[in-house]
């Protein structure tokens, strides 16, 4: 969540990043009147209780003093004391209707708070999915043609090699499944291990972060709200499945407070992740490239707020060196404001070139949530200053199936056979190619 402060001191610029997100602006105002009502609602409250208080230091000394006094002034002693214990009877029926008021305004202000998405960098590009700002187009896209190589997309690739099989994935759980076979599971494991061994030289601590949340984590990391629809619920435990190791990497520190000379803490986490891929449907039915199901590398940082800006350019830099690693094309965008999760406040895109679909496809994202999700999951850091949250930030090293996609179409050879990057090869055994099966 962003912070009152900001929205009560600068509340044009909350209306400008939900104007530029493409989103309800009129929050703000609405967020804005709901806090003014919270405030005075446990104001009103403040005051009755003290009141209450108050009246309660004179009714005790009335108490003590009414089993003391000479028969004569009993009389005017207990009528003192009934009038007061009649006010305060009164007064504690005013005390339950501030302290229900109060409550009342207190989950309007926090309902209205906790949809509000994260204020945008003003430097992202504007506008829709369309609207990126391409970085930087990095390594050189064969000419198959110029080869004499018809180009085979990643199905057919799959198959010849052994590494794919869609067809009993359909058959096991249904379509946008899939099993991945022989050579395909090698290079699942090589592409993790090369993956989380790049991190752990870059001084990322290895996790395997459970795929299963409580509904904190899962709305702590801002997932649901826009993004609900693709999240998958077990309702039976209350449970979500994850759809990105960023949701348990983010909620490890949860309700906790870190000391600032321990900053940065970096994380890698492998896991599955799962996605209903609500509304792609008839979007990229072919194959392995959109599915509900695929396992990923994820990088996680905490830092101090000041440097979120800095680490998060060092996390595009160590997702670049992985992609280059691969020997793959790729180009880099800035995304655009209307295409930014809640939770993201910049958030830039890898893509790698696809040669049987001739275009650009994500494989990889890395975004600054600066202080949002750890506002709402409570991780805060102690240095000379008192104790105030941290950043956050996320980025994908590897996403397993988009990424072979993009190894057996970029390094396939006219005999149907696939190179394999010198960087993988310590991981395979230090095989040179992956050949067909016939």
């Amino acid at each position: 969540m962003i912070d009152l402060k900001t929205l009560r001191e600068d509340p044009e610029r909350v209306r400008e990043s939900q104007r530029r997100r493409g989103e309800d602006a009129s929050v703000v105002d609405r967020l804005l009147a709901a806090d003014e009502r919270r405030r005075a609602a446990e104001s009103e409250y403040g005051a009755l209780r003290n009141e209450q208080k108050e009246l309660g230091k004179r009714i005790g000394p009335l108490q003590g003093a009414l089993k003391k006094v000479a028969d004569a002034d009993r009389p005017a002693v207990q009528a003192e004391l009934d009038g007061l214990m009649s006010g305060a009877t009164a007064l504690a029926e005013r005390v339950r209707s501030a302290e229900s008021g109060r409550d009342a305004a207190d989950a309007e202000a926090a309902s209205l708070l906790a949809g509000l998405s994260n204020l945008i960098d003003l430097d992202a590009p504007v506008g829709g999915e369309d609207d990126f700002a391409v970085v930087e187009e990095v390594g050189v896209r064969r000419d198959f043609a110029a080869e004499g190589i018809e180009v085979r997309d990643h199905v057919e690739l799959g198959e010849l090699l052994g590494a794919i099989d869609i067809e009993r994935g359909a058959k096991v759980s249904g379509s946008r499944f899939y099993y991945l076979t022989g050579v395909g599971a090698l290079l699942e494991l090589a592409l993790v291990n090369h993956a989380i061994a790049l991190a752990g030289g870059n001084g990322f601590t290895p996790m395997i972060p459970p795929a299963l949340v409580k509904p904190a984590a899962m709305e702590g990391t801002g997932f649901l709200g826009q993004a609900a629809e693709n999240v998958y619920r077990l309702e039976a435990d209350d449970m979500y499945l994850v759809g990105t190791a960023e949701v348990p990497l983010a909620a490890y520190h949860s309700d906790e407070i870190l000391d600032a000379s321990s900053l940065p803490r970096r994380y890698v986490g492998y896991s599955p992740c799962y996605r209903r891929e609500a509304g792609s449907h008839g979007k990229d039915t072919r194959g392995i490239f959109r599915v509900h199901w695929f396992d990923k590398v994820e990088m996680f940082s905490y830092c101090a707020p000041e440097d979120a800006a800095a680490e998060h350019g060092r996390l595009l830099g160590w997702e670049r060196q992985f992609m280059d690693s691969l020997e793959l094309p790729y180009r880099v965008i800035d995304v655009a404001s209307g295409d930014l999760g809640a939770s993201a406040a910049r958030k830039y895109d890898i893509e790698a070139w696809v040669p049987s679909q001739e275009r650009y496809r994500e494989v990889t994202s890395t975004s600054n949530c600066t202080e949002f999700q750890a506002r709402r999951l409570r991780i805060r850091m102690r240095d000379g200053d008192g104790v105030r949250p941290v950043a956050t930030l996320n980025g994908t090293l590897v996403a397993i199936t988009r990424t072979i996609v993009a190894l057996l179409e970029n390094h396939q050879q006219a005999d149907g056979s696939v190179r394999v990057p010198a960087a993988l090869r310590p991981y395979l055994g230090g095989r040179e190619t992956l050949d067909p099966l016939r």
